[in-house]
C-alpha cells in the first residue's frame, strides 16, 4: 500500500546548496537553496527567486559561488537560509563564515565549507525563478581528501534536506560502486 502525498517538491536526495554572492559594496552575502542540480556537464541549474538579495547580486555582477553545506556547520548553513539579507545585511558575518574572493568568478569562496562550485550566471528567468550558472571551477579543501587527491565523502560530511521531515541528513555510507555492480545483471 503507498500514502499519496500530492504535488508537492517531495524528491531524495535534495542537496543543500551554500549560494554566495558580493553585493554593490564587495560584502558577501550567502542562501541556502536546496532546489537545484547538475542540468548539464558543465552546468548548475537551480530555483531561486527574485526577492533574495543573492539573486540581485548574482545578477549585477554575473557570478555566483555554490558550496556544499556539511555537517559541521549544519546550524550555520541553516541560520542564512531563515534570515534575510535584506534585513539582516551582516548574515554572512553572523553565521561566523569567512570569505576568499576565488579565483575564477567575481563571487565569495566561503572558507568554512570544503567543497565549492564556482560559476558564471549563464541565464535567469524571473518568471520561472530558474537560474543557470557555467560550472568554470570546483574548488576543494585538501583537509577533506583523502590519499589518492580524490573527495573522501565521509571527511567532507555533505549534508541533504529531507523534505519529508524538514531534517537534514548527513551522507557517507557507501553501499556500492557506480557504473560497476550493475554489470552482473548483464
Amino acid at each position: 500500500m503507498r500514502k499519496n502525498f500530492g504535488a508537492k517538491p517531495y524528491t531524495y536526495p535534495q542537496p543543500v546548496f551554500m549560494i554566495a554572492t558580493y553585493d554593490e559594496n564587495g560584502t558577501p552575502d550567502v542562501m541556502n537553496a536546496a532546489w537545484g542540480g547538475i542540468s548539464e556537464g558543465n552546468e548548475l541549474s537551480m530555483c531561486i527567486s527574485e526577492g533574495h538579495k543573492t539573486t540581485k547580486n548574482l545578477l549585477a555582477r554575473k557570478a555566483f559561488t555554490v558550496s556544499m553545506a556539511d555537517a559541521p556547520h549544519m546550524t550555520a548553513c541553516d541560520y542564512v537560509g531563515i534570515v534575510s539579507a535584506n534585513k539582516v545585511p551582516d548574515k554572512f558575518e553572523k553565521a561566523g563564515f569567512h570569505a576568499v574572493k576565488s579565483e575564477f568568478v567575481d563571487a565569495p569562496l566561503i572558507e568554512e565549507l570544503a567543497v565549492t562550485v564556482e560559476c558564471r550566471l549563464k541565464s535567469y528567468d524571473a518568471k520561472t525563478c530558474r537560474l543557470v550558472g557555467e560550472i568554470v571551477n570546483v574548488s576543494v579543501d585538501e583537509k577533506v581528501l583523502d590519499e589518492n587527491g580524490n573527495v573522501d565523502i565521509a571527511k567532507a560530511q555533505p549534508i541533504t534536506f529531507d523534505p519529508f521531515n524538514n531534517k537534514y541528513v548527513v551522507l557517507g555510507d557507501v553501499v556500492g560502486n557506480a557504473f560497476t555492480d550493475g554489470k552482473k545483471l548483464m
